[in-house]
């Protein structure tokens, strides 16, 4: 407590060292901070500077805390600010000046706004949003989502779903039902999101409407990176060299470079039944074999070093090489045929020596 004491003490004989003429320096809060949802899941922090606060050779910012619904804090030059979060649980912030004197800090107090969670009865809102992104053949990046409605949601609710990606908001035109007719799925076969970017935000709104309920909106923030689900990658092909068994294949139709692309290289071998997987960073697998057997190949893909891994890809076709060795039936049928026969001519001619008169066994003898 002693050494707090001692610290603002010698904060406070700084702050007057610094003042000219002794005088005291007051800080004073930033007025008309207001917040407006300006797209979704965006707020506009805006602020004006006190008209009470002397200006003379001071520098000053502010210092921003985002409170709800995640704490952040940063500080700008600025008088306005733009944040990107959901806003279903309702937003809040607080601001405070800052004021940098010959190398001193000196801060007002706080100012605080907040926006209040948008209307809705409780577990209206859906529930369990996934979604996925897929770069497609046509250089254009598709969108496919999935959620369950609310558990108090009416049977009625009509569900609506809009996406919003840097500037551009579009509402889904494409649903799937569940048996009570609620949108339950929606795909966007194309999209203005663009394939190449890194690690920027989509932003999902569903919102929704029935006759005996207000329905509470809901909002969610995916990187546009792990949510994309890799295409499978292209023209595999297997062959064996010798005793090796060789695979090789092209990255997935993306607009990454190869680099990009981690591989699972899966392998089963179809006489024992043993399974192995791989983890490849090449477009090439070589790999020691058991000859005599036959094998199954598959192999999909994933994001690596460029950009956060998204979803596995699906697995290739299955490619099959070598073949399952066996004995040679037919060389078995005649070696077996031929003991069969040695052994009826000795068991004959044990029979005649026995039964048969001596005659008679001179005749077979002869005729044999």
């Amino acid at each position: 407590m002693m050494r707090v004491c001692l610290i603002l003490l010698w904060t406070m004989i700084v702050v007057q060292l610094h003042v000219p003429q002794g005088k005291a320096v007051q800080v004073f809060p930033p007025v008309n901070f207001t917040l407006t949802v300006s797209a979704l899941a965006r707020v506009l922090l805006r602020w004006k500077p006190n008209p009470n606060q002397e200006q003379k050779n001071y520098t000053i910012r502010y210092d921003v805390k985002i409170l709800a619904p995640v704490s952040e804090e940063y500080d700008t030059k600025k008088t306005h600010s733009f944040q990107t979060a959901v806003l279903h649980n309702g937003f809040s912030a607080h601001i405070r000046t800052l004021l940098f004197h010959n190398g001193l800090q000196m801060t007002s107090d706080w100012v605080t706004a907040e926006l209040q969670p948008p209307p809705g009865a409780a577990n209206t809102a859906v529930t369990n949003l996934s979604c996925a992104t897929q770069f497609t053949i046509f250089s254009t990046v598709s969108l496919h989502c999935t959620w369950l409605p609310g558990k108090g949601a009416p049977e009625d609710t009509k569900y609506f779903l809009f996406y919003r990606y840097e500037t551009c908001t579009e509402e889904c035109q494409d649903y799937i039902k569940d048996k009570w007719n609620r949108n339950i799925e929606c795909r966007f076969s194309v999209t203005h999101i663009i394939p190449d970017e890194i690690d920027k935000l989509i932003v999902i709104h569903i919102n929704g409407s029935s006759k005996y309920a207000a329905i509470r909106p809901f909002q969610q923030l995916f990187n546009q990176n792990a949510i994309e689900k890799v295409n499978v990658p292209r023209n595999v092909s297997v062959f064996l060299e010798q005793n090796d068994l060789l695979a090789t294949w092209e990255k997935p139709i993306s607009p990454f470079s190869k680099e990009c692309f981690e591989y699972e290289f899966y392998l089963i071998n179809l006489k024992t039944g043993n399974e192995q997987i791989w983890n490849i960073y090449s477009n090439e697998f070589r790999l020691r074999i058991d000859v005599t057997c036959k094998y199954s190949i598959q192999i999909r893909a994933n994001h690596h070093i460029c950009c956060r891994r998204g979803f596995w890809s699906d697995w290739s076709e299955i490619l099959y090489v070598g073949e399952n060795k066996q004995e040679n039936f037919i060389a078995w049928i005649l070696a077996v045929l031929c003991v069969s026969m040695c052994a009826t001519i000795v068991l004959v001619g044990i029979i005649c020596k026995i039964v048969l008169p001596k005659k008679t066994r001179t005749i077979l003898r002869a005729s044999l």
